[in-house]
């Protein structure tokens, strides 16, 4: 069964693949970067593959504010902590115990489903034919940072661990769990407060702008976290509880290559990934990019002013121990205000969050981690093979499209070498991250997902050449 739109068949299980794969070797690389930014790069690769998948003949700053959209709203959620709450499912002090394997799994499910219903919203949001102003969006988000202090202080408060005072529904660490444990370090959750945000969110789009494609691929979105989280666990808890089983035959050579933490990883982006690609397969008839007026609504003189705000401040809160911006910026739903603002108005900040402001924290955390935590590379080397040479390459790409995109006939183009560049070069930084894992190599930890991440690159290579403008299907 095939479904049409702009005229191409697009089969069901073409969304579904690719974007499983986007989303496996995006989230599984988001492992060593984390956070919010780390996230992102998951986000960005789901976004190109189904926007190119789905509708290439827009223009491309409409397309590219889309792309965006998703990598950003896919940032928000990795405010949450979630290493706790996974240790209920699979540590040793848990093993046997079917009750907090029930309620990780839970909690797990709850954070899975807002974190990627975020990504879904935007991204939705970007697709869905309603044209949101960079006020209205700026408007949105403070809105959404007030909904999360009030669901933070409706679900995720009282938290005062000293007194082992802990909120209500909680799905870390807790006495609940290890009654006798003397050094235990609950940690704050933001699930609450992020889930009224999102429903705050969910509301304005499907409710107030009548935005059917938001309220629906956001919903598909949750759906996707919320199998994808638990799902992807599942195999690493099962490893935890049946270690036996892994001490015979093939598993008996492979398990000890095994990365069981970045396999579930791998596992939830891929699910996530897919889920996304079905639920927009499901309403492609929706889709329908909103083209911009002919005078932009930001000046290039503000698209700056707001660069020159927002880059430092992530660069701050992601490499400086600076408490009086930690405090604030560190929250997704802040980092993702002057984003979604800026890609709302501007015609150079979509380009420029889908290349430079993505890039530059997982550039930075590479030579970090390279040159100054390992040695693996001098300090000069490091900054100029994994930071500067990116960068650069980031930025005239930004540049590059965003001058082109006025006289472009459509953003198929845009997309096929957008998804070609952003695939290889975070699956680049990761293999150095790996140490170059190659499977011919002596095996590490690191082998596995490094195959598992070659297959998928690979995979959305042939999707951006199978995506030339001559090799279109049409109907007529």
């Amino acid at each position: 069964m095939a479904g049409i739109y702009q005229g191409r068949q697009v089969p069901w299980w073409e969304p579904v693949v690719f974007a499983a794969m986007a989303g496996g070797m995006g989230w599984g690389i988001r492992g060593q970067y984390g956070h919010e930014t780390g996230a992102m790069i998951a986000g960005l690769l789901v976004s190109l593959v189904l926007v190119l998948v789905f509708c290439p003949a827009r223009k491309p700053l409409a397309l590219a504010r889309a792309v965006a959209w998703g990598a950003v709203g896919m940032g928000i959620g990795g405010t949450m902590t979630y290493g706790q709450t996974v240790g209920l499912t699979h540590d040793a002090a848990f093993i046997g115990n079917w009750a907090a394997l029930r309620w990780g799994m839970l909690g797990l499910a709850i954070k899975g489903g807002i974190w990627i219903g975020f990504c879904g919203l935007f991204l939705g949001m970007g697709l869905g034919g309603v044209r949101y102003r960079w006020r209205e969006m700026f408007g949105l988000m403070l809105a959404l940072v007030g909904a999360f202090y009030i669901g933070q202080a409706l679900l995720n408060s009282p938290f005062d661990p000293a007194n082992k005072v802990l909120p209500r529904i909680y799905f870390s660490a807790s006495w609940y769990w290890q009654p006798d444990a003397q050094a235990l370090e609950p940690r704050p959750e933001y699930w609450g407060g992020l889930l009224l945000a999102l429903v705050t969110a969910l509301a304005y789009a499907g409710w107030w702008r009548k935005d059917g494609l938001a309220l629906r691929l956001g919903l598909w979105g949750f759906l996707g976290g919320m199998i994808g989280f638990p799902g992807g666990q599942s195999l690493q808890a099962y490893h935890a509880w049946n270690r036996e089983s892994f001490q015979q035959g093939l598993w008996a050579w492979l398990d000890p290559h095994m990365n069981w933490w970045n396999m579930m990883e791998t596992t939830f982006g891929a699910v996530m990934g897919g889920t996304l690609g079905l639920g927009l397969w499901f309403n492609r008839s929706r889709i329908n990019p909103a083209e911009d007026a002919p005078v932009p609504e930001l000046p290039a003189a503000g698209e700056v002013a707001l660069l020159a705000v927002h880059l430092p401040l992530l660069a701050a809160v992601e490499f400086l121990a600076v408490p009086a911006v930690d405090s604030v910026y560190d929250l997704g739903l802040i980092m993702a205000i002057i984003p979604m603002a800026g890609v709302a108005g501007g015609r150079w900040w979509p380009y420029a969050a889908i290349f430079p402001v993505t890039l530059l924290p997982i550039a930075g955390k590479t030579v970090n981690q390279l040159a100054y935590q390992e040695g693996a590379v001098s300090v000069g080397a490091g900054w100029l093979v994994y930071f500067a040479l990116p960068m650069l390459v980031a930025i005239a790409a930004a540049a590059y499209f965003a001058r082109q995109a006025p006289r472009a006939r459509d953003g198929r183009n845009f997309l096929r070498a957008s998804l070609l560049l952003s695939t290889w070069m975070y699956f680049l930084l990761n293999y150095a991250f790996f140490h170059f894992p190659w499977p011919w190599a002596q095996w590490t930890g690191r082998t596995p997902n490094g195959i598992i991440f070659t297959v998928c690159a690979a995979g959305l290579t042939v999707l951006a050449i199978s995506k030339c403008p001559g090799k279109a299907k049409v109907t007529e």
